[in-house]
């Protein structure tokens, strides 16, 4: 079973940064694809970024694209989110998933394990 743990948010002013992380435990040919999504106030949850195996490859939605990066460092077992250029509609509790498809997955159903959420909060 694969368990996902966030870290990393918190209160941040716009314009500012923060790198989140997802500890991972659990098989890792059951998670070869890994991705953050977001969920607002009143909102539904949105896909933010996707990465593979080897971190080669990743795709990002456009409302995030050019100020957030995702990583993901194997031989500790946790994928990170760098986001720079912090707006406050990037206000969120942010999740990350692990899919077992082998293909960047940038819907929520592609993914079966979930980690808590963490709380982003950038002020304006």
């Amino acid at each position: 079973q694969v368990q996902l743990v966030e870290s990393g948010g918190g209160l941040v002013q716009a314009g500012g940064s923060l790198r989140l992380s997802c500890a991972a435990s659990g098989p890792t040919f059951s998670r070869p694809v890994m991705g953050w999504f977001r969920q607002a106030p009143g909102k539904e949850r949105e896909f933010v970024g996707t990465i593979n195996w080897s971190g080669g490859s990743t795709r990002y939605a456009d409302s995030v694209k050019g100020r957030f990066t995702i990583s993901r460092d194997n031989a500790k077992n946790t994928m990170y989110l760098q986001m720079n250029s912090l707006k406050s509609e990037d206000t969120a509790v942010y999740y990350c998933a692990a899919s077992r498809q082998f293909f960047l997955a940038i819907t929520d159903e592609l993914y079966s394990y979930w980690g808590q959420g963490t709380q982003v909060t950038v002020s304006s």
